[in-house]
């Protein structure tokens, strides 16, 4: 189900099922909820269903923990293959595995 692999790439199905009515859970004011981390993952979620050519992320994973950061990126690899991404990011973690770095120096 394509829900549930976007959910994987972001590390956020674990997450998700462990909830009592799981994907049918609300969320926001009126439901769970969730910390800056797991709002992150769950953009990123959005993002990867919705499987587009371009994807822009601007600092996407900087409310996350380095062990849900690399699990994440290492995911995202996989599917950012045949596609054009740009990144910001402070960490160069994040974009070691770019085709190109740009360093803004004092921008």
């Amino acid at each position: 189900e394509r829900l549930r692999e976007a959910a994987r790439i972001a590390c956020i199905d674990d997450y998700v099922m462990s909830l009592p009515l799981k994907y049918d859970t609300k969320i926001g004011r009126d439901g769970v909820g969730l910390s800056q981390g797991q709002k992150q993952r769950i953009l990123i979620a959005r993002a990867v269903y919705r499987n587009p050519d371009f994807i822009f992320l601007d600092e996407a994973t900087n409310a996350l923990d380095a062990k849900n950061e690399r699990a994440i990126v290492e995911n995202l690899d996989v599917f950012y293959r045949g596609r054009t991404v740009v990144v910001v990011a402070h960490r160069l973690s994040t974009v070691r595995n770019a085709d190109r770095i740009i360093v803004l120096d004092g921008g």
